[in-house]
């Protein structure tokens, strides 16, 4: 069966499906990509968790040979938590939007299946490739070329009807539709999310260096540097800084995609650091930013903790310190520590000089820590 207007079918079922927004385009190269591509991956500015193969990145033909029509779609996600979570005795931390509620990957794929199987009923022969981030195609390249919306100077795919706040899919497919064109309007004069940046790590041009966005920052492993502890406030995962200052996404908060719980959005961050592997996974296991694991969002919560100024935690702090059961929080904690005693006792500074420890993250604290006692008593 061969339908004529199957695009306008397609458009049809993907509001069926709920999806926010969809748009077309060919198959062709993107081949313009290929320079900043290799320039950020020479100058050691993109974050490492990209398709290593950029041939991979910017000809679609190689995910799917049969390539001809790439299906971008867009599902908006709130800005805004729709409730708050209780008031409780311990201090919050924040994840941000992209991580409330059920991985988006899930979420995505899963409406590109439903997609897929509702195109196969209006056609013959499919064949596609559905992608989500983690796939090879640069998805906001695909999404601009498809009109869902243009790339803005902090390197997200913004669109007038639901600002930036959209994750992002493609199918690959073997079809021939007619292609949308790209829309007509872009940040003009607006530099707002590249002096918002706490970290400059915005271009200006929508290239950024990834390893010093602060959601990166959140990320990676091993210790965080100096520079940015501070900088990430009270947020265990992620960073929209250059999202909530975007003129494009005020007065807009779409409703959620799935339901949220408030408690998993700003987790009491005292008793996530008690959470075992088997805790965390059973309640943190299905939201985006579990991928990173427990230890990497504990050693965040333990500076959020230093960050909210929490003298409550500061027990808890000494017990990590004591336990010396991993060697980035027991560090992070000694930091921690010092940012919130600003007057160490006799008993907490015999306590941090008679650590010992062959792990050089823990002896900088270490040392750190009593040169401030030592600053203190000159």
């Amino acid at each position: 069966m061969k339908i004529m207007n199957i695009k306008e079918e397609i458009i049809k079922l993907s509001q069926e499906i709920g999806i926010s927004k969809i748009g077309f385009t060919t198959a062709d190269d993107f081949d313009y990509l290929e320079k900043s591509l290799r320039a950020s991956q020479e100058e050691g500015r993109s974050s490492g968790f990209e398709h290593k193969n950029i041939e991979e990145r910017i000809r679609p033909k190689l995910s799917l040979e049969s390539a001809k029509t790439i299906i971008s779609i867009a599902v908006a996600y709130p800005r805004h938590l729709p409730v708050k979570p209780q008031k409780t005795q311990y201090k919050r931390g924040k994840i941000t939007p992209n991580s409330w509620g059920l991985d988006y990957h899930y979420i995505l794929q899963d409406k590109m299946e439903r997609l897929a199987r509702g195109i196969e009923k209006l056609t013959d022969g499919l064949e596609y490739k559905a992608m989500v981030d983690t796939g090879a195609l640069v998805d906001t390249a695909v999404a601009r070329r498809a009109g869902i919306g243009f790339i803005g100077k902090n390197g997200l795919v913004i669109s007038k009807e639901f600002g930036s706040y959209m994750f992002l899919g493609e199918l690959v497919t073997n079809l021939d539709i007619e292609p949308d064109q790209p829309v007509d309007y872009d940040c003009g004069d607006c530099n707002r999310c590249v002096a918002a940046c706490p970290t400059s790590c915005l271009l200006g041009d929508t290239t950024m260096n990834a390893r010093r966005c602060l959601s990166f920052q959140t990320q990676d492993k091993g210790m965080m540097d100096l520079e940015f502890r501070k900088k990430i406030k009270t947020v265990i995962y992620g960073c929209d800084i250059c999202q909530i200052c975007c003129p494009y996404n005020k007065g807009i908060s779409s409703p959620p995609v799935v339901e949220i719980d408030p408690d998993l959005a700003e987790p009491e961050l005292i008793p996530f650091l008690d959470l075992s592997n088997g805790q965390f996974k059973e309640k943190f296991g299905m939201i985006a930013g579990s991928w990173r694991g427990k230890n990497i969002l504990q050693r965040n919560a333990i500076i959020a903790l230093a960050n909210s100024n929490d003298r409550s935690a500061i027990p808890k702090l000494l017990e990590i310190i004591d336990k010396k059961q991993n060697p980035i929080h027991m560090a992070t904690a000694i930091w921690a520590l010092g940012q919130l005693v600003k007057q160490p006792n006799e008993e907490m500074i015999a306590f941090i000089a008679g650590l010992s420890s062959d792990n050089d993250d823990v002896l900088a604290e270490q040392a750190a820590f009593l040169n401030m006692v030592k600053d203190l008593q000159m």
